[in-house]
């Protein structure tokens, strides 16, 4: 995958599913910032995904724009 397109679809995917989520929103409101977060990175599949979609990222590294 190019550079480009995984951040376009991280951010199409935090556009889309993340903006306005009523779990993490829920969360946030009744245990805090901190539980929101673990839980977005933990249990939603949006957020392995996303952390799937990261990890891509990591590995074409810091050159070139591709």
């Amino acid at each position: 995958m190019k550079k480009i397109s995984i951040i376009k679809e991280i951010d199409e995917m935090l556009t889309t599913y993340c903006d306005g989520c009523f779990v993490k929103n829920q969360l946030r409101k009744d245990d805090g910032k901190t539980a929101a977060h673990r839980f977005c990175i933990s249990n939603c599949t949006v957020g392995a995904q996303l952390q799937f979609l990261g990890n891509e990222l990591n590995k074409i590294g810091t050159g070139t724009k591709q």
